[in-house]
């Protein structure tokens, strides 16, 4: 079901629902014109120089400049949580690592970055003035998100037990999904989190991905979730095309 404005931020609120995403870039200008055609993406300043990009007006993501360059250019996912640091704990607790633990982001809210017993990283948010995405399920902004595990019953376990009612609720329509890492991905490939943006066409849009400088990994080949195509930027961050 498609969401945008009041509906997809206040959705947002429930622990373990997907609620936003950015990406640690070197060069965020280049990201910007990347992901503006792209995705037809508009661009604003925020908060600590991070730039917010917006579809049809509303926030859909996020675009950060990589303090160190030996980090890493990825695609984060966040997860919302009423309160990060006990969240924080119950991870440490189900065998996960807290990678950077909850700082304030102005009234924005509290973020986190923590990791799974895997080691596939993800992110908190604890809202305070941003919930979140202003849309998503949309063309142009987040639809999914996926965990390529080693061992992906282990993960449905641990994430299951932290975001039980956003994943197997009664009323949990998740963005989450879970796949085998296999011998398909490098041997050093570590277990990751795959964002999934919608598009309208997935051939069109790996084609425009090539004409930007990116490059084509996989597809687009057929799931039951939608024809998939996965891609990375002109800088190496990863992320997937998906058209439903």
């Amino acid at each position: 079901m498609a969401e945008n404005g009041a509906s997809a931020r206040e959705a947002a609120y429930m622990e373990g629902i997907p609620c936003w995403v950015d990406a640690q870039l070197a060069d965020v200008e280049a990201g910007k014109r990347f992901y503006g055609e792209l995705f037809g993406w508009t661009f604003e300043e925020s908060y600590g120089g991070t730039v917010w990009a917006y579809h049809d007006g509303e926030p859909v993501a996020g675009l950060a400049h990589k303090p160190d360059g030996r980090l890493p250019t990825v695609w984060t996912v966040y997860f919302a949580t009423p309160d990060a640091e006990a969240l924080c704990r119950r991870i440490l607790a189900a065998g996960g690592q807290i990678v950077t633990a909850p700082i304030p982001v102005g009234e924005l809210g509290v973020a986190a970055l923590a990791a799974d017993p895997e080691g596939a990283v993800f992110g908190l948010w604890q809202p305070g003035t941003h919930p979140g995405f202003g849309q998503r399920h949309v063309p142009g902004s987040f639809v999914r998100v996926e965990l390529y595990a080693r061992d992906p019953e282990a993960a449905g376990a641990f994430y299951g037990g932290l975001f039980t009612d956003a994943l197997v609720g009664p009323d949990a329509e998740p963005d989450f999904g879970r796949a085998l890492l296999t011998e398909v991905f490098p041997a050093e490939m570590p277990p990751h989190f795959l964002v999934h943006f919608g598009v309208e066409d997935c051939d069109a849009a790996l084609g425009t991905v090539n004409r930007l400088g990116g490059r084509i990994q996989a597809g687009p080949f057929d799931t039951s979730y939608g024809t998939v195509g996965v891609a990375t930027d002109d800088q190496g961050a990863s992320f997937a095309a998906l058209q439903r």
